[in-house]
């Protein structure tokens, strides 16, 4: 295929390349993505799930929030995959300067990637909202409460009844450090990803609908002629890729020879 060619020559000839990648990433890992027939936007709930991972869900139906969160968002056997790991190897050679992603999942770190940029967070973090300590996802999976308390906060305790509220808000509340819907991006995140794709020679845009801003206009700040869009389906910004490849990341990604 003649746009393989031309992806791996690109590759090859560059030691300076960014990869801007969404939730198409970690489908071949078995995370399940949001917008494709079947993604979590066309699966059945009481709620839509675009609702559920909202701020204000989380803060009202915080049990109900965190019942959805277990059960779809922590996938914490998934492994990295071809697209991980060759992006990580790529890194290791002095070829990828950044990894932008949209994902929450950490499987770019697991994979052995040192420079990421997570955009919308990660399960992996965790903290109380009123001292600040921290938990990982582990704690959160395997909480015994409907709703995952600080073990500092809110220790075992024979009077089950008793809840302590703090500024309006049950004290020892965990929250993941996950960027939810009606919430912003962290600027320093933000300016870091600006500066990696504004400076990259070539941009590998893989695996995202490039349907969810402000993520998605961080692509206006690209300045080279190196475009490169892979993903399965169309995007609104196919026009604009010097170089598309509809095809899943693995296939593309496996036949990328790391010197």
């Amino acid at each position: 295929m003649e746009n393989i060619g031309q992806f791996l020559k690109m590759v090859d000839e560059s030691d300076n390349i960014v990869f801007f990648g969404g939730a198409g990433v970690s489908t071949e890992s078995g995370i399940p993505d949001f917008r494709s027939v079947d993604g979590l936007y066309n699966q059945k709930y009481d709620y839509p799930p675009e609702t559920i991972l909202s701020h204000s869900f989380y803060v009202k139906k915080t049990e109900e929030f965190y019942r959805f969160y277990r059960d779809k968002m922590l996938c914490l056997d998934a492994q990295p995959n071809t697209t991980h790991r060759k992006l990580a190897e790529l890194e290791s050679a002095g070829k990828v300067r950044a990894v932008i992603t949209q994902n929450i999942d950490g499987l770019h770190q697991a994979a052995g990637s040192k420079r990421v940029l997570e955009l919308h967070g990660s399960v992996h973090r965790n903290y109380c909202l009123t001292c600040g300590k921290e938990f990982d996802a582990r704690y959160i999976l395997d909480s015994t409460d409907k709703v995952p308390l600080c073990d500092h906060c809110c220790p075992p305790s024979t009077d089950t009844d008793k809840d302590v509220w703090s500024g309006g808000r049950r004290a020892g509340l965990i929250k993941p450090d996950v960027v939810l819907y009606e919430e912003g991006l962290d600027s320093r995140t933000m300016q870091d990803a600006v500066y990696y794709i504004s400076h990259a020679d070539v941009l590998i845009i893989g695996g995202t609908s490039l349907a969810v801003y402000p993520a998605a206009g961080l692509i206006d700040y690209y300045r080279g002629d190196k475009l490169v869009l892979i993903n399965k389906s169309t995007t609104p910004m196919d026009a604009r890729a010097d170089l598309l490849i509809q095809s899943g990341l693995g296939d593309v990604f496996s036949q990328i020879l790391v010197r």
